[in-house]
């Protein structure tokens, strides 16, 4: 409706920005549409071929709906960069003009309708098309502004105005393709999902730590997760059984994330064992492209022992080849200085998140 008002406006008025705003409306109905589309097929149930469920559709919907609007915007720019070069006037009429004023109020209104539900259904396509909606209040705003002001100049404000528009809506459309497409490239997820994650894991018996936690998504709302934690090695195999069961049906259950646990045994009552820890920790700590260690377990006795753990690479830091072998080098000379028949078997990851 927005869009046919707006261009009759625009065609008896002899404005370009109008009809660019008329046309930023029409690529919000195939957005609509496509949006629509994406929502049916993304809510299908899991099949053979799609184990993980259809959510991640809503993404490609997405992104077919950016490159519509960044579409629209190109051809607009042109049409706006010719009427810069070849003005003409622009009728202005009272009525038109009160009609564009009501067309704001009703984006407004349908800006916080998207936001309400999507942030009801946790959608990032409502959510993108609310913050889409109040983006055309602005653009309209400023288009009436321009219709008002060539009723009082000759300068081809029009034809700036509607460059203006055009290039809003490239850049609605530049933002809306980084929105989709970070979540199919596996962007990470959210500081607050990860923090809850490991605040619900650790809050259950003899779980004294967490690490290599790795979270996948599969569409809004939809993710699946595992994490290693840390266990005294000498409890009954059948009670952290029951207890990782636990905490794994506790986050399900909270956050509607499916996640497996993985457990590492740690040795917690001797005091050899914590002092070579301790050693290996302070070296750690020396190497600034270090995060943390963990995993760490003695292989031998004291006439030959093999120090084997993990070391986690700050994520700023780049994990190449001559890092690597750097931190190998590091670890197994200090070692060999106080331990002289001992060796270091590491294995070097980086992190996954920056955040816990």
């Amino acid at each position: 409706m927005l869009f046919l008002i707006k261009l009759m406006i625009g065609i008896m008025s002899n404005s370009m920005a109008i009809m660019a705003d008329s046309f930023n409306n029409l690529s919000d109905v195939a957005s609509s549409v496509i949006t629509i589309i994406g929502f049916k097929v993304s809510s299908k149930p899991p099949d053979k071929e799609h184990p993980f469920g259809h959510g991640r559709f809503e993404y490609f919907s997405g992104l077919i709906v950016a490159t519509l609007v960044m579409l629209v915007g190109y051809e607009l720019i042109k049409s706006s960069f010719d009427r810069i070069l070849r003005p003409s006037d622009v009728l202005f009429e009272i009525i038109p003009f009160i009609i564009l004023l009501i067309s704001i109020l009703f984006k407004i209104w349908l800006s916080s309708f998207n936001s309400y539900i999507g942030k009801k259904i946790n959608s990032t396509a409502l959510k993108a098309s609310a913050f889409d909606a109040l983006g055309d209040v602005v653009a309209t705003s400023t288009v009436v502004l321009s219709y008002l002001i060539s009723n009082f100049t000759k300068i081809p404000i029009d034809g700036y105005i509607g460059l203006l528009v055009a290039f809003f809506i490239t850049f609605s459309g530049f933002k809306l393709v980084k929105e989709t497409v970070n979540p199919l490239l596996g962007e990470a997820p959210s500081k607050e999902l990860v923090q809850s994650i490991i605040d619900i894991v650790m809050d259950h018996e003899y779980i004294s730590g967490v690490h290599d936690l790795i979270v996948h998504n599969y569409g809004p709302s939809s993710y699946i997760a595992s994490i290693h934690v840390e266990i005294p090695r000498d409890i009954n195999i059948i009670k952290i059984h029951e207890i990782i069961d636990k905490a794994e049906n506790d986050v399900k259950e909270k956050l509607g994330v499916i996640i497996v646990i993985h457990m590492d045994p740690i040795l917690t009552d001797d005091e050899s064992i914590k002092e070579k820890y301790n050693f290996i920790k302070e070296i750690s700590n020396e190497i600034k492209e270090i995060k943390s260690i963990h995993d760490f377990r003695v292989i031998g006795d004291e006439e030959k022992m093999t120090f084997v753990f993990e070391v986690v690479i700050d994520e700023k830091e780049k994990l190449t080849l001559s890092l690597k072998e750097k931190i190998k080098r590091t670890f197994k000379e200090k070692a060999k200085q106080k331990y002289p028949m001992s060796n270091c078997i590491i294995n070097i990851e980086r992190d996954y998140f920056s955040y816990y």
